[in-house]
């Protein structure tokens, strides 16, 4: 490690990961503070922040864990005010929590068109409102929103609330990197591409079961959709972990609006 982010506190919100193995949120984390961040490692599982934070520690890191709803306005304060009081700044503020529910417009239930905005598009919505204020009398910070490369075009799954949240995250980031800049605070989107991670897995999982294709398994769905990427790889936790970490830091310096995709060229050629 280099220490890009030596000296830097940071925020990551989905932190932990719902499974076995590394996701975004729990990759970033860890890359952070091996860059030389103090992380403040929040999640809605508590277990699944105790986890990375100890894993930061057991490495030499400074972790703190929390356990957040960034759905709740009350919640979002309180991380933010518990970064502020325990290192005294925030400097970045990586929002990766999302989630997705089936179905197309006719299919999905209103609770899960709502539950899915309320976790993928309001949090972020909440966590920037509680946070930019800081960031402005220190005259800078770093926003990462993780978005998706649904949200540039459809991806041959019918999940209609994933593809709207992340569209409006794009969107969102960039009207906030514009008016913000002024205050030197950096605003950038992440959008992956076919990322191998838990909850992807329990994704393709949950999509298999309720398909109609009987032969169809995760081993063939991966190797179906492998074949198309021009990388010919999936992605993984730490390929968003390393753009997160270029982003966040000064590296990225006169980088912001940016939607910056990661994806191994999926995007390109996608049929």
């Amino acid at each position: 490690m280099t220490g890009k982010l030596e000296g830097r506190t940071a925020i990551v919100s989905g932190a932990g990961s719902i499974g076995p193995g590394w996701g975004n949120g729990k990759a970033t984390a860890a890359l952070f503070a091996r860059e030389g961040a103090k992380v403040l490692c929040a999640d809605i599982n508590a277990d699944a922040a105790r986890e990375i934070a100890g894993i930061i520690e057991d490495e030499g890191g400074t972790a703190l864990a929390m356990t957040v709803d960034v759905t709740q306005r009350a919640q979002v304060e309180a991380m933010i005010e518990a970064c502020r009081d325990t290192w005294g700044r925030i400097d970045i503020l990586h929002n990766n929590v999302g989630i997705v529910a089936p179905g197309g417009v006719v299919e999905q239930s209103e609770e899960d068109w709502d539950r899915v905005v309320a976790v993928n598009l309001k949090s972020m919505f909440l966590t920037c409102k509680a946070a930019i204020p800081i960031m402005q009398e220190q005259n800078g910070g770093a926003i990462i929103n993780l978005s998706s490369i649904s949200a540039l075009r459809y991806m041959g799954i019918n999940y209609v609330s994933y593809p709207t949240t992340k569209a409006a995250i794009s969107q969102f980031t960039k009207v906030t990197a514009a008016q913000y800049g002024p205050w030197n605070i950096r605003v950038n989107a992440i959008l992956p591409g076919f990322n191998m991670t838990p909850m992807v897995e329990n994704s393709v999982v949950e999509m298999i079961r309720r398909g109609t294709n009987a032969e169809m398994t995760v081993d063939k769905y991966v190797a179906w959709r492998e074949a198309k990427i021009p990388l010919r790889r999936w992605g993984d936790g730490w390929d968003i972990a390393k753009a997160a970490v270029f982003l966040a830091s000064d590296d990225a310096g006169y980088i912001t609006g940016l939607e910056m995709v990661v994806d191994g060229g999926a995007s390109l050629v996608l049929d």
